[in-house]
């Protein structure tokens, strides 16, 4: 074996030369280093590495998507190795949770509208991250009321009363029921409905209650709101929107 020592191989006409026969191999010994400066390397449509691949970023060589593996092919992510997503992850399947966001209300509050009216305080914003997604809602509500009232519960999203009951004459449409005929007890109602608002804007749910004519709901205590140390209670109400992705 010979060994050729040159500074420079350049093609002896035209742009371009070959490197050996089909079926050769040309080795880079350990401790070589082969550097390209702003170069293309040109390799086969299939190309096998059967140790490491080390490279810091990976790029289509035209447009803007490339093709990862193959149908039935199994990437592995090691114990203590992190993928970091800082744009937008597809085609993972649908079901998962995007954000949660919630609210609590601790104080008292009464109402005597005969007409659906928010609760202050109690409502919770969330900006979906894509118009697919569905916002599941669950609240749970304390309140009492004065005696023979008959009154409902509402979600409402923005302007809009969702998840209520059908038009049927002059019957109010509520989500839930909020009667009571104990003004010393209070009572809790949960409330849960996946709303599809199909915006990536900024949504805002509340809570609307409604009562009969001159009756009064309480939130977060009983109707009565006795101030003892045997009947006397505070209570908490919350509301929480979840972003599932489609």
């Amino acid at each position: 074996m010979s060994e050729l020592k040159v500074n420079k191989v350049s093609p002896r006409s035209g742009t371009s030369f070959t490197l050996g026969d089909s079926g050769d191999t040309f080795t880079v010994p350990s401790g070589a280093t082969l550097t390209t400066t702003d170069a293309t390397v040109n390799l086969p449509a299939t190309q096998t590495v059967t140790t490491e691949l080390k490279t810091n970023k990976i790029s289509p060589a035209s447009g803007t998507a490339f093709t990862f593996g193959d149908s039935g092919d199994t990437f592995t992510i090691p114990s203590g190795a992190t993928i970091a997503n800082s744009g937008t992850a597809t085609g993972f399947g649908g079901g998962k949770i995007g954000q949660v966001v919630s609210t609590t209300k601790t104080d008292r509050s009464t109402f005597t509208s005969t007409s659906f009216t928010s609760i202050s305080g109690f409502n919770v914003s969330i900006t979906p991250t894509a118009t697919s997604s569905k916002i599941f809602l669950m609240c749970s509500f304390s309140f009492g009321t004065t005696s023979n009232v008959y009154g409902g519960i509402r979600f409402l999203r923005d302007s809009t009363a969702i998840a209520i009951g059908d038009a049927d004459g002059v019957r109010h449409q509520a989500t839930a029921p909020m009667s009571n005929s104990v003004i010393a007890r209070a009572h809790n109602t949960d409330m849960n409905f996946l709303d599809s608002p199909n915006t990536t804007s900024a949504t805002t749910y509340h809570v609307q209650v409604k009562v009969n004519s001159g009756q009064t709901v309480s939130v977060n205590s009983s109707g009565e709101d006795e101030n003892n140390t045997d009947t006397g209670f505070r209570y908490v109400s919350t509301i929480t929107a979840m972003e599932v992705l489609a």
